[in-house]
């Protein structure tokens, strides 16, 4: 009799134990003021260090940035917990790495975004192009899609009726009747192939990163909502008082000010106009 009334004691114990401590958690979540963030190097690194990260700071965070050189390794980075958010992709390409990879993310807040551009050395426009020329293009599928839009948007292919444009691929393109040749390349190496190419289509943080100018750029595309970079956290993050903190300064008008200020020409979500 006794046996069984200490076990249950015991029990009932654990159990309040488990109950305080996992209100511990929430409450040790909700205080959390040292913050890990991930961005690609260029102008999405630069717009946390000069826009987010002070007013993060303003509200007593401490606030270590990690920067990364290509889009794999920032999510799987998120995921494993090494980072807390991090900011460097469209939605678009959130959902499909998270689904492929099978992680739990979500997109936070939307933010600026350097667009998407066509550069040459060897071209002043895209009314130069001749048959045959070599085009660079980024190799992850969410921005191969991108570039393919952009270039039907400019005239010189056309993409099979039907098709999802932020599913496309050189497979969905019907006619190239400038048989401009496509070649695929990681995305931080773009700016790099421009002296062994007639145009290379890149990533306006990579190309920003490596010298070039947007005003340099044949064309810029006219950056949809769904291709806006967003801060990503883990699902179960997302209601913290942290994120909440993140969200409050990307709508922030002092924000607001350094991306007029400091990112001319970016693709913004509305609240920023």
């Amino acid at each position: 009799m006794k046996t069984a009334l200490l076990r249950r004691s015991v029990l009932a114990l654990s159990l309040v134990a488990l109950s305080f401590g996992g209100l511990s958690l929430a409450q040790a979540q909700d205080a959390k003021k040292n913050l890990v963030i991930g961005g690609t190097a260029g102008s999405n690194i630069d717009q946390l260090k000069v826009g987010i990260v002070p007013l993060l700071e303003k509200k007593g965070y401490k606030v270590k940035l990690v920067e990364f050189n290509d889009y794999v390794q920032p999510n799987l980075a998120l995921a494993q917990g090494s980072l807390d958010a991090n900011f460097f992709q469209h939605q678009v390409y959130l959902k499909k790495f998270s689904a492929d990879q099978k992680l739990d993310l979500a997109e936070l807040v939307q933010g600026p975004i350097a667009p998407l551009g066509v550069y040459s050395t060897k071209r002043k426009t895209l009314a130069d192009v001749k048959e045959g020329d070599r085009v660079t293009l980024p190799n992850d599928p969410s921005n191969l899609a991108r570039a393919l839009v952009l270039l039907e948007q400019n005239k010189l292919i056309t993409i099979k009726a039907g098709v999802d444009p932020i599913r496309a691929s050189e497979k969905d393109v019907a006619e190239n009747p400038k048989k401009l040749k496509f070649i695929p390349l990681e995305a931080a190496q773009l700016p790099r192939s421009l002296g062994d190419t007639e145009y290379a289509i890149v990533n306006g943080n990579f190309a920003i990163s490596s010298g070039l100018k947007l005003t340099e750029a044949v064309v810029l595309e006219k950056t949809p909502d769904y291709y806006l970079n967003v801060v990503a956290v883990k699902t179960g993050d997302k209601n913290s008082a942290w994120a909440k903190d993140i969200v409050e300064a990307y709508h922030s008008k002092e924000f607001k000010t350094v991306v007029d200020t400091k990112f001319q020409g970016y693709a913004k979500p509305s609240f920023l106009q």
